[in-house]
């Protein structure tokens, strides 16, 4: 007989999604949204599940990760030891706010000084406050740009991370869309 946690991550992993309670309820083969919720509670108390600030579920342990063996010295080469250290679900480390984050495709080179290059991939996330000096979605006169925030006395502005780009002064209307909290690059 499958337990609760197995069943739970076996819905999770089908349909990439956690369930509802009402679909926990027949998972489980409970008939009460009370025993679901006691249910519950003890898997995040047990760091199976975990809820974000909205109170929905997320997956906790359930989520599949890759495994992290150790360091890799980026300086003078050093003995390497392989060690498990954890366990590290992508997903998770990424987008921890899952409900406002999404993932645009860098085109152009403006940002190249900054680490983001033409086809890597940009992880934002939607705030009700930015801040200058992050890397922000903007809308600058009806188009859309990756840039970085900043600000002059009270006039916010963007300013590209390439030389070659001048920094962009809105005419009209200066709207942020989000902030870039994450690059991807595949090779």
């Amino acid at each position: 007989m499958q337990r609760p946690e197995e069943k739970i991550a076996s819905f999770y992993h089908k349909r990439h999604r956690m369930p509802s309670y009402s679909e926990l309820a027949t998972l489980l083969g409970y008939k009460s949204k009370g025993a679901v919720a006691y249910v519950v509670e003890r898997l995040i108390s047990e760091g199976v599940l975990q809820k974000d600030r909205t109170g929905r579920l997320l997956p906790g342990s359930l989520a599949e990760g890759v495994r992290m063996l150790g360091l890799v010295e980026a300086g003078f080469p050093s003995a390497a030891e392989e060690e498990l250290l954890d366990v590290m679900d992508f997903d998770e480390y990424l987008t921890p706010n899952k409900e406002s984050s999404y993932v645009l495709k860098v085109k152009g080179d403006s940002m190249i000084d900054a680490g983001i290059q033409e086809g890597d991939m940009v992880i934002v996330e939607r705030r009700q406050t930015y801040k200058p000096g992050q890397i922000v979605i903007a809308s600058v006169d009806g188009e859309y740009t990756i840039k970085y925030l900043r600000k002059e006395r009270e006039l916010y502005y963007l300013e590209p991370a390439n030389v070659k780009y001048k920094s962009i002064y809105p005419k009209d209307r200066l709207t942020i869309e989000a902030v870039v909290t994450a690059v991807v690059r595949k090779y």
